[in-house]
């Protein structure tokens, strides 16, 4: 039997398109083996769908100063001795990674041992995680042709980004029985990514009372955010994380509110969402939501709301532009010619 080592974590978006990939994976005869940090996000995702998983040390390589970046290089050589032995004592025969830190040590493993690694970068400019990664990498698949220039030639595939197939069988009618409310009324969903925003639901919050005029809302808010004030609020309804509830709630939403990250967008176009951006800023990242925003609003998928430009006033306005052109939205997203990978991947991966 084949065998795979899938690796990345960090933040869901770094763990889902590995999770999309499971059932071709299966379905092609690959034994798939998991290996992420100790206790990252990517742990309780991966042992909810049944892969065995492998814990690592795991430490972030940051191009500032930080007191931990005279610690985290220990962690990553730690890591890379322990991901040595697992690949000696698992021997796959090949690696895909999703990015994300805890990947570095894994795939410089796979080097040592000869092992073939591919890479997916989801954002418009690759981290530094996958930089370091990418010389290790027999290829390297990417969501945007703008990427695509950045690559090294020979290695780089314009694939797109996995979509999990059981994001476009949701019901409807689920998640207004979930949620208590009226099906036939819009509604508006909000995702803040993996741990929320804190801007984002503030201003939500605030506005609230004009947002319910026209639209049912599901707040997706993160861990620890819930507003305890809101339970009983008709036409409201609060979670910190959804899972397999995702795909009924994508299913009654008319339009969405999200962060940039490179997987959630592309989420939402295959499921052609009109929707609004509120890209990460540039001051808390290195700003690939924002380049991830920047490529969408010019292809006509998405509106784009700029952190330093959001306020109630704002957020209404667009909300109101959105909804009213929603089927323009719609059209353009339906013509475009980005589609899932999963098939792109697997050839690669079957071909390695």
């Amino acid at each position: 039997m084949k065998r795979i080592i899938l690796t990345g974590g960090g933040t869901a978006g770094h763990v889902t398109p590995n999770i999309a990939l499971l059932p071709s994976l299966e379905e092609a005869g690959y034994d798939i083996r998991y290996i992420g940090s100790y206790a990252g996000i990517e742990r309780n995702l991966i042992e909810e769908v049944g892969i065995p998983y492998y814990g690592i040390a795991s430490g972030k390589l940051r191009r500032y100063f930080d007191i931990k970046n005279f610690s985290d290089p220990l962690k990553v050589l730690k890591g890379y001795r322990e991901s040595c032995k697992l690949i000696k004592h698992l021997k796959p025969d090949i690696v895909f990674s999703k990015g994300g830190f805890v990947a570095v040590p894994v795939v410089l493993a796979a080097k040592q041992f000869k092992i073939p690694v591919i890479i997916h970068e989801s954002d418009m400019t690759p981290g530094l995680a996958n930089k370091i990664c990418i010389p290790s990498a027999a290829k390297v698949c990417c969501n945007f042709p703008e990427t695509y220039e950045l690559l090294p030639k020979e290695k780089a595939v314009l694939t797109g980004t996995p979509i999990r197939k059981e994001l476009f069988e949701g019901d409807a009618l689920k998640a207004c029985a979930l949620c208590n409310f009226q099906s036939d009324k819009a509604t508006l969903l909000i995702i803040g990514g993996s741990i929320g925003s804190v801007i984002i639901n503030n201003t939500v919050r605030k506005c609230l009372d004009d947002i319910l005029k026209d639209f049912q809302v599901i707040h997706l808010c993160g861990q620890g955010n819930l507003d305890q004030s809101l339970e009983k609020k008709k036409g409201y309804q609060q979670f910190e994380y959804v899972s397999k509830e995702l795909r009924d709630l994508f299913a009654l939403s008319d339009i969405l509110i999200s962060r940039a990250g490179a997987n959630a967008i592309c989420e939402l176009l295959a499921l052609k969402k009109p929707n609004i951006l509120i890209p990460l800023s540039a001051s808390a990242s290195r700003g690939d939501q924002i380049l991830n925003a920047k490529s969408f609003k010019k292809h006509g998928y998405s509106y784009v709301l700029e952190e330093e430009e959001l306020s109630t006033t704002s957020l209404l306005n667009a909300l109101r532009d959105v909804y009213a052109n929603k089927d323009a939205y719609i059209k353009t997203m339906t013509e475009s010619k980005m589609s899932d990978s999963i098939e792109k991947i697997m050839e690669l991966i079957e071909g390695a």
